[in-house]
């Protein structure tokens, strides 16, 4: 047909009414299967498209979703985001990513962009918990349009989290590396105005204080996660009079800057200083010297969030769903902290 197909052309086809072939392209319950069938099939070779405005103004469903996330070239955010998409896709939801490169105005500005194309819903790693931010995402809740946060989050009532306990993550970690021998451990942190860095320093100084270690603020660094702000701290770090022996970043990207400025000075890991990151990012495992890490549960992550997301969608009552999902991460040893 050179003109498009509309649904009477398919209910002529077929000599059924357009209410029928309505319902049947939307898999109406009271629509058997065997005319679904069909009326997708003739919808098909007619070369059928279905407007997907007046389907959305029709159901008051975009079957958009916004995904924000503070940077997208990180195995953890692509890995969450594919997640995401996975869980999504089969309930023909596209999905919409945002990049706030931590920038609070841009990620105000994502949250804002997203409402103004009417997505059905945003699932966000927070940049900031900026006063201001948090106003633009009470305005999403305001319009009735569920938020979820994963990996980063700030407790705003009616906002359901899906997180790792990062508190243990770094509690494990610290734990490992006092085992292998080290007892001056320095730590390298994003901003700890974010609460899983406050729940990781939280986690490092309680397996100091269990083993009987004293924190040195010397040794408390906070950088971005960034190679060269890892290189730039472990420089600041080995200058110091009493050098550490073993560094834990919450950031991989950070901790491979550590390693190439340790190396640099000619300094030997493992047995001078055992460096463990954060992340599992893919290169960790395919360095001539693998980076301990670890793993966040990043996929998991992603479909949890979006099965949260759909469970808040289904429901019809006035009631909050509010849901608080903590997975457990994994602590991956490898050769740059393993010293017995």
């Amino acid at each position: 047909m050179s003109e498009k197909a509309t649904i009477y052309d398919i209910a002529k086809e077929l000599n059924i009414s357009a209410a029928t072939v309505s319902r049947a392209l939307n898999n109406h319950p009271k629509i058997s299967q065997a005319t679904i069938e069909l009326v997708k099939e003739t919808a098909t070779r007619l070369n059928y498209k279905q407007n997907k405005l007046a389907v959305a103004l029709k159901s008051g469903k975009t079957y958009n979703v916004g995904v924000i996330v503070p940077r997208i070239n990180t195995n953890f955010f692509s890995s969450i985001i594919r997640g995401i998409e996975e869980e999504l896709y089969p309930h023909q939801y596209n999905v919409i990513i945002c990049q706030t490169n931590e920038d609070e105005k841009r990620e105000i500005d994502n949250i804002n962009t997203l409402l103004n194309a009417h997505v059905d819903g945003i699932l966000m790693s927070i940049s900031t918990v900026s006063s201001e931010n948090e106003k633009a995402i009470k305005k999403v809740l305001d319009k009735k349009v569920p938020v979820v946060f994963f990996d980063r989050k700030k407790n705003i009532e009616g906002v359901s989290t899906v997180t790792i306990n990062d508190f243990n993550a770094a509690y494990n970690a610290t734990n490992h590396l006092i085992k292998q021998g080290c007892t001056k451990i320095a730590y390298l942190t994003g901003d700890r105005a974010l609460e899983i860095y406050e729940n990781r320093f939280n986690g490092y100084l309680k397996a100091l204080n269990d083993n009987g270690l004293e924190l040195n603020e010397d040794y408390i660094i906070q950088t971005k996660s960034k190679v060269e702000d890892g290189q730039q701290a472990a420089k600041q770090l080995l200058k110091l009079k009493e050098k550490p022996d073993a560094i834990f970043s919450t950031s991989d990207f950070a901790a491979l800057g550590a390693v190439q400025e340790i190396k640099a000075e000619g300094i030997k890991i493992p047995e001078e200083v055992c460096v463990v990151g954060f992340g599992n990012e893919a290169f960790t495992k395919f360095m001539e010297l693998t980076i301990s890490t670890i793993d966040q549960c990043a996929m998991d992550m992603g479909k949890i969030a979006a099965q949260v997301f759909m469970e808040q969608i289904k429901n019809t009552s006035n009631a909050v769903v509010e849901k608080k999902v903590v997975l457990n991460p994994e602590l991956i040893i490898r050769q740059s902290s393993t010293r017995k």
